[in-house]
């Protein structure tokens, strides 16, 4: 979210988090000055970080309310218990290609609450492709987790057909954006209720 009008709309939906990217070079970057009323929502929130200062985001947290946080870069299983210890969720952020090994996933089995795996591109995400979802069957880490990458209206069967145990969740994002961080009201309610019926 990066624009409060939105985000009183999409809070309206039924979904279930609310990200918020604070990652300065990302098009949908929060702003050094967010919109006043960015973060008063009842929803859980999720802050998306790329390689920041652990402290940093312990402060941003406190301070914001966020429940979650969402790491996309180099972090290590370190890293995420810090973060973790005052309570803070972990949702950690693999980049997906034909070639990505899941047992990369297993340092972070004890210490992510969720993760997170989009495609594999030159940016950390935010890239609207798609990744071949069959890797998916490579997966059998215990950790629950959330597709992501390139999803649009369009995915609904295609995703509903993706049978497995560990599949908790879609990342809807650029497919359902007028611009970069505006979300198009329409198209995500009619996904939103095809996919949960």
């Amino acid at each position: 979210m990066k624009f409060t009008e939105n985000r009183r709309q999409v809070e309206k939906l039924d979904v279930d988090f609310l990200g918020y990217i604070f990652y300065s070079p990302s098009k949908r970057f929060i702003g050094e000055i967010p919109e006043p009323g960015l973060f008063q929502t009842e929803k859980p929130k999720v802050g998306v970080f790329v390689d920041e200062n652990a402290f940093e985001i312990l402060g941003l947290a406190k301070n914001l309310g966020f429940e979650y946080v969402q790491l996309h870069g180099k972090e290590n299983p370190k890293t995420c218990q810090m973060l973790k210890k005052p309570g803070l969720k972990i949702i950690k952020v693999f980049s997906i290609d034909k070639k990505f090994n899941f047992s990369a996933t297993a340092p972070f089995e004890k210490v992510a609450d969720f993760f997170l795996f989009d495609t594999k591109t030159e940016q950390h995400g935010g890239s609207g492709k798609k990744f071949d979802w069959s890797v998916l069957q490579g997966y059998s880490g215990h950790t629950p987790f959330f597709l992501s990458g390139g999803i649009g209206p369009d995915d609904v069967e295609s995703i509903k057909e993706i049978n497995h145990p560990k599949l908790t969740g879609v990342d809807l994002n650029s497919g359902f954006e007028d611009e970069p961080g505006l979300k198009n009201i329409e198209k995500l309610e009619r996904f939103i209720e095809e996919i949960k019926n």
